[in-house]
């Protein structure tokens, strides 16, 4: 009988996750992540917490059911915590967990680098795409 790597888990086995294993659930959490409209809104969310509406106009182009569906996911990996207040209107806001927290600082990093290194990225395909041209 086989067993799942969630499964394990839940039973106490400390084997490490491997996320090139097709099985593991690793490779959902970091699609979730690492995927265009995940990382924007752990990015937009690191800054600070924000309700729904901030995050839609921060997070420039996510359609209303995308950053729905994101917001789910990163909650269910415990990434994100929401916080529904029942006022009228109802109002609810979105924070990073410590672990959201720990992950989004991460990627920030990657963010900045990228966005540091643009000038590089810029040249490199302006030399490939004429490269391609002749």
């Amino acid at each position: 009988m086989s067993e799942t790597a969630t499964e394990s888990v839940r039973d106490g086995d400390d084997r490490a996750f491997d996320v090139f294993s097709r099985q593991c659930p690793s490779r959902g959490t970091l699609e979730h992540v690492t995927g265009r409209w995940g990382s924007l809104t752990l990015g937009a969310l690191y800054e600070s917490g924000a309700r729904f509406n901030e995050l839609r106009r921060r997070v420039d182009g996510v359609s209303e059911k995308m950053l729905s569906q994101t917001l789910h996911a990163l909650e269910r990996d415990g990434l994100v915590h929401r916080d529904a207040r029942l006022t009228n209107p109802p109002r609810v806001d979105y924070d990073l967990t410590a672990l959201g927290r720990e992950v989004a600082g991460r990627l920030m990093d990657l963010i900045q680098l990228v966005e540091g290194r643009m000038p590089e990225v810029v040249d490199a395909r302006s030399r490939y795409d004429a490269a391609r041209e002749a």
